[in-house]
């Protein structure tokens, strides 16, 4: 169990350092696009920022993958 509390902490923490670099990165960036999502569509972001957060969102549910499937059971030495 504190195998996997472990890696979702890492993860998160992991996530909110590439999120923290990217938020920092994009700020001067001048060609700026909004998604249509079908009924409505988001404010202008940089490119950039959304594709990095796509990959940060990506790394965090990996992360949080790994922890649910990683098992708890310990092997013996026999």
């Amino acid at each position: 169990m504190l195998k996997k509390l472990l890696l979702v902490f890492f993860t998160f923490a992991n996530a909110s350092l590439i999120l923290l670099v990217l938020c920092l990165g994009t700020q001067n960036l001048n060609s700026r696009k909004s998604l249509n999502l079908g009924f409505s569509s988001t404010s202008s972001y940089p490119t950039g920022f959304i594709v990095g957060m796509s990959i940060t969102l990506g790394f965090i549910s990996g992360g949080c993958t790994a922890a649910v499937l990683t098992s708890n059971q310990r092997e013996s030495d026999n």
